[in-house]
């Protein structure tokens, strides 16, 4: 797709895949938002000119999903993550991450900060949290959502462009030719057309979510430096995020204009930041 190499990965008995473009310089790894997929850095990587290499998650675009019965976590896909990276080889790499992705990155980050030089959040700044008071209803209305999933079946579209217009309508809103994009790997055929590829599981009520203090202490070790890149019509316009940013240790922000998906709809600004922001922070090159 788009100049990049199909990748595949054996991660705890999965097979992730990936989209990896060749460029100079640190690799970059990039992680993508909540039923996006790889497609999602389609635009940003023509546009970086970078060594950079997007992962499917579990469950999302060509990956496969978790085993029959096993509830999904946030916190499963940062051992996914250090599989990955440890099978390229990648002793220090940049981390870009995007919405949910940039939730991942900031744990992985903070987990296994000897191997992230820089980190990259467009539009997310740790993982949502879930207030004390409210985890008993959370974990009860996700297990009656796991309870009725096998009622529900995911929508059939006669036509691809039907899907894409569905998924233009999607959380922040999207550019058609975005959408188009997320919507070609996130297809699959199947009689009568077209559904989502996506693991049914990924829309169920999370079952069990960090509070705010635990998502504080994940960003206090963040020890590399952040570039966080905010869409004025996005999540990070209305502040969400500006009381973490105070748990930072060495951060920075950007914000431009554009909606949640800014780095599809508006990459040339977003890359000009993050290339920006590489160059003020350099680091070795891997040999």
């Amino acid at each position: 797709m788009m100049g990049a190499r199909e990748r595949q990965f054996q991660v705890y008995g999965q097979t992730l895949a990936a989209l990896q473009w060749p460029g100079e310089g640190e690799p970059i790894l990039a992680l993508h938002g909540w039923l996006d997929n790889a497609a999602s850095f389609v635009p940003l990587a023509r546009v970086l000119g970078r060594p950079l290499l997007a992962l499917d998650f579990s469950g999302h675009g060509h990956s496969d999903h978790r085993p029959d019965g096993v509830v999904t976590h946030l916190v499963d896909h940062v051992r996914d993550v250090l599989a990955v990276v440890d099978q390229l080889g990648w002793q220090r790499f940049t981390l870009i991450g995007h919405s949910m992705g940039a939730g991942i990155a900031c744990l992985f980050s903070a987990a296994c900060p000897e191997r992230v030089s820089r980190l990259v959040l467009i539009e997310g700044l740790g993982p949502p949290s879930t207030a004390p008071s409210e985890v008993a209803s959370t974990l009860r209305k996700a297990l009656d959502d796991m309870g009725a999933l096998a009622s529900k079946s995911k929508p059939v579209y006669p036509h691809i462009s039907e899907a894409v217009d569905a998924r233009t309508k999607g959380f922040g809103g999207l550019s058609r030719e975005a959408s188009s994009l997320l919507t070609e790997r996130g297809l699959m055929p199947v009689a009568g057309g077209w559904t989502w590829r996506a693991d049914s599981r990924l829309r169920l009520t999370s079952s069990l979510r960090l509070t705010e203090e635990q998502v504080e202490g994940f960003i206090r070790a963040i020890g590399a430096p952040v570039c966080l890149i905010l869409g004025e019509q996005g999540m990070g316009g209305n502040g969400m995020f500006d009381h973490r940013l105070a748990w930072l240790q060495d951060a920075e922000v950007v914000r431009l204009p554009g909606r949640h998906h800014l780095h599809m709809e508006s990459p040339e600004p977003v890359a000009a930041a993050i290339n920006d922001f590489l160059a003020r922070h350099p680091t070795a090159p891997q040999n």
